[in-house]
């Protein structure tokens, strides 16, 4: 047997990762899910059964690329898109398309949490305070909300967890994952028993929780000939997609922080222990490595933000990358480069899916503010990445605030992959930015905790001192660094401002998304 086989289920589609023990990448390949369905404002869900559809075709096309087969495979290690809510039935059937992580529906459920049990009793039992990000709110605004679909619920599982069951037929998760359920006791790595108790949930309906290297089944003979895998291959608990990208990363020992540019964007630093931020701005998590911990702030339109300018407004970007065999993306950048730093004046607020760190408002609204006649398509797309980098700073600041030491930050992700995007970061964060020589980030961290599950390794730490390597550091531009340290504090003051606007102009529930039918 020559590799291990990581597989993440991100939003945009599954990835699937052969890595020989060495930590050397074989081959991988990326099989798209469908478009996130959005009936209204604010509402995310994807069909869980497409996330299979996907990894069997990314499972096929990676054993394909290698040229290999099962038998070639000695273990698997899964990773996923966190917080999103797959809901089975008695038969092991998906009960209705899955509330996946950018889905802010639940501020009612939120409020009647925190109104039942207490936020001092969430923050207690689960070391975070509850938000409309995480699975429990969306769990009871199916309750509220679609009572026969939640009659019908026997299990409860995450995304990267309906996958497992696919593969296993287990019902299971990793402390990681189950961090960011808003029913996890983080602290003693367990269900938080009281609160489900005191909200009404059936415990039994939550699946078996392993630290991440753990063993949770094997490949089943159905799964292994829908993916050409080896009936009994070894499937560890793997993590969500942030701690397993912190693996991937090296994150792993104290002082060492990621930021991760994908749809969503995260600054993570690892602990020895849990350490909580007062107002909540910051997730405080288990992490994948046994016994540790992890702090996280989270901007949800990161790579969003971008996406969404190519979507509606960049169709140039799309074709000329098209008949180039090109990256619109790169093309985008390019054209970014032509703005001076700061945009005269033009900045961009991420906000496209409420915002976590550090405002905790799921109502929050993105957008540019000081737009003028003079500004031109590359100011909009340069200020876009540098309003993202601005809200990864105020994540970083949070972070650092909590005793983080920070001498330099790996970067990981779609936005890591452009040097012009990671000089803004290095400018914004004020910090040096390095990138790895292997920078498959989830789906590798997955397959490192397969070999650390298989033996190959005595431990998650161990397996990153070994395979994981830096290429290159680019330190802070010094003129840079000073344009953003005059403009940084002025899109620190919009959001106060545009929430007060939108507190008078714009009802909660209509601003939520006109929850109330």
């Amino acid at each position: 047997m020559k590799y291990r086989l990581g597989i993440d289920i991100g939003t945009g589609g599954a990835r699937a990762l052969l890595v020989e023990a060495d930590g050397r990448v074989a081959a991988g390949v990326t099989a798209a899910h469908e478009a996130i369905v959005m009936q209204r404002p604010l509402w995310a869900e994807q069909r869980p059964e497409n996330w299979w559809d996907a990894a069997q075709k990314a499972i096929r096309g990676v054993l394909a690329q290698a040229g290999a087969g099962g038998a070639d495979i000695a273990g698997v290690g899964l990773s996923g898109q966190m917080h999103g809510l797959t809901l089975i039935d008695a038969g092991g059937n998906v009960i209705r398309p899955a509330l996946i992580w950018c889905d802010q529906r639940s501020q009612e459920q939120v409020d009647w949490i925190n109104a039942t049990a207490g936020a001092d009793m969430v923050l207690e039992q689960t070391a975070n305070p509850v938000l409309t990000g995480f699975t429990a709110p969306k769990l009871l605004w199916v309750r509220d909300r679609d009572p026969a679909a939640y009659e019908r619920v026997r299990h409860i599982l995450l995304p990267k967890d309906y996958i497992r069951f696919r593969l296993t037929g287990e019902y299971a998760s990793d402390v990681s994952d189950a961090s960011g359920t808003a029913l996890f006791d983080v602290a003693n790595r367990r269900w938080a028993a009281p609160l489900i108790e005191k909200l009404g949930i059936d415990a039994a309906a939550l699946p078996a929780v392993v630290e991440s290297p753990e063993r949770t089944g094997a490949v089943c003979r159905a799964a292994a000939q829908a993916t050409g895998l080896r009936a009994g291959t070894p499937v560890v608990g793997g993590a969500g997609d942030q701690a397993a990208s912190a693996v991937g990363n090296g994150i792993v020992e104290t002082g060492m922080v990621s930021c991760t540019i994908g749809t969503s964007g995260v600054v993570f630093s690892h602990l020895d222990a849990p350490a909580y931020d007062p107002q909540g701005r910051v997730h405080t998590f288990c992490h994948a490595a046994p016994g540790k911990w992890h702090v996280m702030g989270v901007t949800q339109g990161a790579g969003l933000s971008l996406q969404w300018f190519r979507d509606n407004l960049g169709a140039d970007f799309v074709s000329r990358a098209a008949d180039r065999g090109g990256d619109p993306y790169e093309l985008m950048t390019a054209e970014a480069a032509a703005a001076p730093a700061g945009c005269e004046g033009l900045q961009w607020l991420p906000y496209l899916m409420g915002e976590r760190t550090p405002h905790l408002d799921a109502a929050a609204r993105g957008g540019w503010i000081g737009l003028t006649a003079k500004h031109a398509r590359a100011h909009l797309i340069r200020s876009i990445l540098e309003g993202v980098a601005f809200s990864l700073k105020d994540c970083l600041d949070i972070v650092e605030s909590l005793g983080a030491e920070v001498s330099v930050v790996r970067a990981s992700g779609g936005g890591a992959k452009s040097d012009f995007w990671r000089g803004i970061l290095a400018g914004a964060l004020r910090k040096p930015i390095a990138t790895l020589q292997t920078q498959e980030g989830s789906a590798y961290g997955a397959a490192l905790l397969a070999m650390v599950g298989g033996g190959e390794y005595a431990s998650v730490e161990e397996a990153c001192r070994a395979v994981i390597r830096e290429q290159d550091r680019l330190a802070p531009d010094a003129a840079l660094a000073a344009v953003y340290a005059k403009t940084y504090p002025l899109y620190r003051r919009l959001y106060p401002a545009l929430r007060q606007v939108r507190s008078e102009d714009l009802p909660r529930g209509q601003a939520a998304g006109d929850q109330n039918e």
